[in-house]
């Protein structure tokens, strides 16, 4: 009997300890809870502030990241505009260049000879009219002395030196260059040259022989490998040497040669 009281008295005691701590518990919360909505008042508003300033710092970086984003589209699209530019002109330059190979082919006169068309691509850096530089050379048979046209048939020098894929053209107007011509009208003949890069000079022309101004000077075929009849130039001037054993003729070419773009090397007669 008193064991039998003894645990209903433990019971009992542990009934009431968890009963007080329950309510002891429910009224510390109750206590702390003005405590804790005072300090959520005081920090309402400094929560808002880092809430706003979190909220535009993002959008700033946002906006920042969409400016980077944009600057490199645009260098993007601005390389492929430059590297559409670049093929448009090359494009444009090529059509040009075949045009223009085209009409002079149809005036070249293929029929009398073997032809070898070619682009100049350099000129005497002195602005002495002596050389021109073309795109062909040693591999599509070219070789030196060959005589130079363009195309109406119109002499302008022959080639000099020879490269693999290039060459250089000793014009007319060249001190260093001799061809032998005849008077077209008169059939007087002579020696045409480059007077120091004065212009061109028929000279040797026998002072029993007649030149007239205005007279047309062809090649004479004489002993080279120029073919007669290439059109050099008209009779501008015509004067006695000094010991009057001579004419001399100032001769105008039919071209300008500073405006050279296509010539035409006569591979054979």
């Amino acid at each position: 009997m008193f064991s039998r009281n003894k645990i209903f008295s433990k019971k009992k005691f542990s009934f009431i300890v968890i009963f007080l701590g329950l309510i002891f518990f429910l009224s510390f919360n109750r206590f702390l809870r003005p405590v804790e909505n005072f300090f959520w008042n005081i920090a309402l508003p400094f929560q808002k502030i880092f809430y706003i300033s979190g909220q535009k710092i993002e959008g700033e970086v946002s906006f920042l990241k969409s400016i980077s984003q944009l600057k490199i589209e645009n260098e993007k699209l601005l390389k492929e505009n430059q590297a559409l530019s670049v093929q448009n002109s090359f494009l444009l330059d090529q059509k040009k260049e075949n045009d223009l190979l085209r009409q002079q082919l149809d005036l070249a006169p293929r029929k009398e000879y073997h032809l070898e068309a070619g682009f100049v691509i350099g000129k005497d850096p002195r602005g002495l009219e002596n050389w021109i530089m073309i795109d062909k050379g040693e591999k599509n048979g070219i070789e030196k002395g060959m005589p130079v046209i363009v195309s109406d048939g119109i002499l302008i020098g022959t080639v000099k030196d020879v490269y693999k894929n290039s060459s250089s053209v000793l014009l007319l107007s060249d001190a260093g260059s001799l061809i032998n011509v005849k008077n077209i009208q008169t059939k007087a003949k002579g020696i045409l040259k480059g007077e120091y890069n004065l212009g061109i000079i028929m000279d040797l022309v026998d002072h029993a022989e007649v030149l007239n101004v205005g007279d047309e000077v062809v090649t004479s075929g004489l002993g080279e490998s120029i073919p007669r009849g290439l059109l050099v130039g008209k009779i501008q001037e015509v004067y006695e040497t000094s010991d009057r054993l001579f004419w001399q003729a100032v001769i105008i070419p039919q071209i300008k040669y500073s405006q050279l773009e296509v010539v035409f090397v006569i591979k054979n007669k």
